[in-house]
């Protein structure tokens, strides 16, 4: 190119050797290749004729600004190389985690080595023969990811919407989410038998308030005991006859592959799920720009306004891991419907609440749900 400049005998505009030697150098540095061939000579002669007086980033910005580079190359020069996801460290959250990973890089020009997943240990899942209401509730799940990335050790924080709390922390940003998962509830019962099969006082294992009022509005005469653990933990206690059957969500066997082990799947309409079950959640830093507009290109709009109609209710309830209230909610073009079913403490009394607005009024509709359900209650869902 050199040699092209001055095959004419005489010496060029500077304005053009300026040009040609910013391609070379951009060429052999960022190993794309670059033009100014759209910039006519005045604008380039303008802009780098005080190039002596420019320092550092400001004549590089000129550079990126000018030159016809892909605005994604143009991007991704300024962004950090490396990615690192906080998760759990079960099986379940380092796939939920690695499906964040495998959608970062799909939209982005990240491969599988730039992003790290950092296993996370949570005294949710450090305790294990407590209920969570007793020892300080969802945040035990989430509390100790979101720490590390208080303290920038981490750039995102991948969670199951359904084990964190309603009210966002300091900093941090809950605002993507992945496409939704089935919703609904599974049985595994032990001789793979269904649910009204079950002998006489069968013994059930879960850890949610919310499952054992709604199980019990199925069959009154069963008994609810403690379980707690991971998947695996929980169907090696189920077949070593702790436990006649055990209630899951379905999302989560879908992940682990473990349909074959379903005995029932519960409609929507006899046990209605926890708010947000079946959704992956993405949190980050309030005041990160750059991860937030990433991570926009990944959230999944749908899940995004079902999401955050349940939650509201939540967020009105101020609901945490002792309230038992399910929430669900559906899409149909451009209609969202709402429903919610809230137990007193005891579980004797039940409020059920079902709603339809424009999908438009998606945080509105929460917020109107959760406002009847309180006054419908008087707050005997809390102590």
């Amino acid at each position: 190119k050199w040699d092209l400049a001055a095959s004419s005998g005489t010496t060029p505009p500077n304005s053009l050797c300026t040009s040609v030697w910013l391609e070379i150098t951009l060429e052999s540095t960022i190993g794309i290749p670059c033009s100014f061939s759209e910039i006519n000579d005045a604008a380039v002669s303008s802009q780098l004729v005080s190039i002596p007086r420019i320092k550092g980033f400001l004549f590089i910005q000129i550079v990126f600004n000018n030159c016809t580079i892909p605005i994604q190359v143009r991007n991704n020069f300024f962004m950090k190389k490396k990615i690192t996801i906080g998760s759990r460290g079960s099986k379940l959250a380092l796939l939920y985690a690695q499906k964040v990973k495998e959608k970062i890089i799909e939209v982005t020009n990240f491969i599988d080595q730039d992003i790290n997943i950092k296993k996370i240990s949570t005294k949710g899942d450090e305790i294990l023969d407590t209920r969570l209401s007793d020892i300080g509730g969802k945040g035990l799940f989430s509390s100790s990811i979101e720490q590390q990335l208080q303290k920038n050790n981490i750039d995102i924080a991948v969670h199951a919407l359904k084990d964190m709390p309603a009210i966002e922390t300091n900093g941090l940003l809950t605002d993507t989410f992945l496409e939704r998962t089935d919703a609904r509830e599974i049985a595994i019962i032990n001789g793979n038998k269904k649910f009204k099969d079950l002998k006489q006082n069968a013994v059930i294992g879960t850890s949610s308030y919310r499952r054992q009022f709604q199980i019990k509005k199925i069959r009154p005469d069963v008994s609810c005991k403690l379980i707690r653990g991971n998947v695996d933990t929980r169907i090696k206690k189920l077949a070593d006859g702790e436990y006649d059957a055990i209630i899951l969500s379905y999302a989560g066997i879908k992940y682990l592959k473990l349909e074959d082990k379903i005995s029932e799947i519960f409609s929507i309409e006899e046990i209605i799920p926890s708010a947000g079950q079946g959704i992956i959640a993405i949190q980050c830093r309030k005041n990160d720009g750059d991860m937030i507009s990433m991570l926009k290109k990944i959230n999944h709009k749908e899940t995004y306004k079902r999401a955050h109609a349940e939650r509201n209710i939540l967020k009105i309830l101020e609901g945490d891991c002792e309230t038992a209230v399910g929430i669900h909610s559906k899409i149909d073009e451009n209609k969202i419907t709402v429903e919610a079913e809230l137990f007193s403490l005891d579980g004797s009394q039940r409020f059920y609440e079902k709603k339809s607005d424009k999908l438009e009024n998606f945080r509105e509709l929460g917020n109107e749900i959760g406002q009847i359900l309180k006054i419908k209650s008087n707050n005997t869902y809390k102590r």
